[in-house]
Order: structure tokens, then sequence, then C-alpha cells
């Protein structure tokens, strides 16, 4: 029996997803549909595609605020590029991963040269950029583009859409950085602590510059996703769009004070989000209640992170 009860709390994120799928089939017959459900699939594909980069920030004990204008921004960059200039797509996307890249980049790079807080740089980030995306075109929609181009968001593979398949790719990526490979175990030591891992001989600067450019590289490819989905580039965008992939990021198990987490778990997070988003629509529950309710599971998450280091650390000091 205790083992049972083991396994259920560490897998507490995948049972609280299995009951939100049973009470939400039980409320509407349309939900537990294989339509539906590719649905669901394809409506989370940004948040996810987004929460790879946004948990190798959150594992070193920062945050990234400026992910909803850099997706924003790339998607005018990347119609500009194509409407405007007439550049090809495949080199439309090259340089707008590149554009979104550089500015994980300078983010990371004040953050560790000029040590100021992250949560000012990437709100700086997030209000330059969202700005700069209105500046660029005018704050007017572009639109037309190639059919190429659109198969990104819009074609499927089989019966599978290809943003999932996408963002299958990026979990898978992001899940590998994390578990094989030296830079995901430097992610996780300067979570836990910065200066032992600085004492280590980690170059504590250097895994700063990697994990915020990796985050504007995966938001910029949530950019380009959105982008060839919506077949229009929006300043305005990806506006929130910060706070829901925080809110899977957390609510999948990242600690908010760093040093845990897992990205199979951050999938069950994600999965939630849109379940929850999905449900309430075909539940008929307004916006404003579905932001309410939304809000309220982000604050029980963090709480709930906040309660378990602290009975870690009581139990790390009861031992010492």
């Amino acid at each position: 029996m205790k083992k049972v009860i083991d396994v259920v709390r560490n897998r507490a994120i995948y049972v609280f997803l299995l009951v939100m799928i049973i009470f939400f089939s039980i409320m509407n017959n349309n939900f537990l549909t294989a339509n539906n459900i590719l649905n669901v699939a394809k409506q989370v594909s940004i948040f996810g595609i987004a929460s790879v980069g946004m948990t190798y920030v959150i594992l070193t004990g920062g945050i990234d605020l400026s992910t909803g204008s850099l997706i924003s921004f790339v998607n005018i960059v990347a119609a500009y590029f194509m409407v405007n200039m007439n550049l090809n797509p495949w080199i439309t996307i090259l340089l707008s991963l590149v554009i979104s890249s550089l500015v994980g980049f300078a983010n990371g790079w004040i953050i560790a040269e000029i040590k100021m807080p992250p949560l000012i740089v990437t709100f700086a980030s997030q209000t330059i950029f969202g700005g700069l995306a209105y500046m660029l075109c005018n704050g007017r929609p572009i639109s037309r583009f190639d059919d190429a181009f659109l198969k990104i968001g819009q074609g499927y593979v089989g019966p599978i859409p290809i943003p999932i398949l996408i963002m299958i790719v990026c979990f898978a990526v992001g899940a590998f950085i994390l578990i094989k490979t030296f830079f995901g175990r430097y992610f996780y030591a300067l979570g836990g602590n910065e200066e032992a891992a600085e004492l280590s001989g980690i170059n504590v600067k250097r895994v700063k510059y990697l994990v915020y450019t990796l985050s504007g590289f995966f938001a910029g490819i949530a950019g380009i996703v959105m982008l060839s989905r919506a077949n229009t580039g929006q300043p305005n965008a990806g506006l929130g769009y910060e706070f829901d992939v925080i809110t899977c990021v957390v609510l999948g198990g990242v600690s908010v004070n760093g040093g845990s987490g897992k990205i199979s778990n951050v999938i069950a997070g994600v999965l939630i989000i849109g379940v929850l988003s999905n449900g309430m629509i075909l539940m008929d529950i307004s916006s404003y209640t579905q932001m309410v309710i939304k809000g309220l599971i982000l604050l029980l998450a963090v709480g709930s992170d906040c309660i378990q280091q602290a009975k870690l650390l009581k139990t790390k000091t009861a031992t010492a």
C-alpha cells in the first residue's frame, strides 16, 4: 500500500490530468473525441514549445517575462521578411530564430555581467520588443505567405498536425539536453546553489548566456509556428503568453527557486492547461472566469512548491 501511495505522490501531476480528463468527459460528450484531443494538443503546441526554454530558465532560479513579446516580435519580423522583403521562407525562419536567440543572449548577458535581476531585465525586454513589433508593422497585421510556409502550422503528417510533431521534437531535445548533457547538470547545479556551482568550476556566466539564449530560441520557434497557423503576423500575437508558459512549467513541478524539475512533468503541466482551457470553453465558461481559474492554479502551484521547499529545508536542518 505504501508503494502505491508513493507512486501516486510521485505521479500526482498525471493523476490530476487524468481526473480532469474524466471530469470534462462526463460534463461534455464532445470532449473525449479524437478530433478534440488533437485540437487540444495543437492549441497547446505554442505553450509547449516555449515551455522548454522557460524550464531551463526557471531551473537556474531565473525568470523570462520576454517570451510573449518575443513570440509577437518573431511573428512580425518573419512576416515582414517574407512579405515586404520577399525573402525565401526557410531563410526567413533561420534569420528569425537567429534574432530571437540573440535577444535571449542579450538578456543573459545583462543578467550575468551587470547582475541585474532577471525579472527587471526580461520585463524591460518584454516592453522593448513588444514596442518594436508595433513599430515595424505600424500596428497593422501582415499576411499573404507562401504555401510552403503555411504547412508548418497548418499541415499534417498522416493524421497528426505538424505543430504537434514540432512540439514533441522540442520536448525530446529539451529532455535530452537536461538528462544526457553536462549543460543540463549545470542548469540544476546553478539553480540549487549558484555560489557552490561557481566554486565547483562551473562558468556561471556562460551557463546564463546559454539558458536565456535557448529560451529565446524556443520562443522563436513558437512564434514561427504561431505565424504559420494564423496566416497573419499580429504585433500582439503573443500577448500574455509568458504567464501561460510559466504556469505550465511551474504546474509541471519545476521549482520556482530553481534546482529541481523534469521535462516529463512539464509536458503534463502543458496538457493540463490545454485540457482545462478546452474543457472550460466546451462548458461555455466565460474568458474572464477562465483567467481567474488559471491565476488560482498558478497561485496553488507556486504555493505548493514553496511549502515543499520549506519542508525540505526543515528536514535538512533537522538532519544537520
